[in-house]
């Protein structure tokens, strides 16, 4: 199982997700958060914001899931502008329903 992590533009967030659950990728937690990237914000006139409104979305998907998840959060999300968003995959060691106690997906 890996855990791929994506923290992309708020307006673009919604295309993600729909374009993820047609994907058949329905469970996921999607969160508001801020940050900054490479740019270190962005500066306006005189005006500099040092943290943008992004969404962080995270899905824990089977090992041969990891490249569709990627593909569509790539499609989806790209505008070809700085902050388009970024993503990471990082390895998941188990997993557990907290009602059933099940393990796995």
């Amino acid at each position: 199982m890996k855990m791929v992590r994506a923290m992309l533009r708020p307006e673009i967030a919604d295309a993600v997700s729909d374009g993820l659950a047609e994907a058949g990728f329905i469970s996921m937690t999607k969160m508001n958060i801020f940050g900054r990237g490479k740019q270190k914000g962005i500066k306006i006139g005189d005006v500099h914001y040092d943290e943008l409104p992004k969404v962080m979305m995270l899905l824990v998907v089977d090992d041969e899931d990891v490249e569709d998840v990627v593909a569509v959060m790539k499609s989806k999300a790209y505008t070809g502008n700085f902050g388009d968003g970024k993503i990471f995959i990082t390895p998941v060691d188990g997993a557990f329903t907290v009602r059933t106690g099940q393990a796995g997906l």
